[in-house]
């Protein structure tokens, strides 16, 4: 991809507001579930905002059009010192999965950790999430631990 057919990865703005519902509702889909106008509405409300301890958003924009999304966060780390950076959502549109997009969102993602001065990037996903795994499996090292949640 070149010059204006480029892929671009850069944090979400106010203006992408119509394109990010869209993706996100499809990356809710996804996972079978939805959320309403409200949580929507907050939850871009402080993908925007400037609050560091809220959450950051990035997408990535192809041809004019936003084709994935990133949400990630920057947290306090029981065992270390410096703040580690938690990737909560991340998606590609299907029509344009395996040109790498997914990857430059997360390598987008590492890229703000190290300037945040967050060495440790981790994620959770489903198991069954076999074509994101293999993604996965090149650019992170899977971990031992379960993940559990209150009942």
């Amino acid at each position: 991809m070149t010059g204006s057919d480029a892929l671009v990865v850069r944090p979400l703005s106010l203006s992408d507001r119509p394109q990010w519902d869209d993706l996100w509702a499809a990356y809710l889909a996804f996972y079978g579930t939805s959320r309403p106008k409200d949580v929507f509405d907050t939850y871009f409300s402080r993908l925007i905002g400037n609050d560091p301890q809220d959450y950051n958003g990035l997408v990535a924009e192809l041809r004019g059009k936003l084709v994935g999304l990133t949400h990630f966060l920057f947290h306090r780390h029981g065992w270390k010192i410096e703040n580690t950076c938690y990737l909560q959502d991340l998606y590609a549109d299907p029509s344009v999965r395996g040109q790498g997009i997914g990857r430059k969102l997360i390598e987008g993602v590492y890229a703000a950790a190290d300037a945040a001065g967050a060495p440790s990037v981790y994620w959770s996903t489903q198991d069954t999430n076999t074509e994101a795994r293999k993604l996965y499996d090149r650019i992170g090292t899977l971990t031992p631990f379960l993940k559990y949640e209150r009942g």
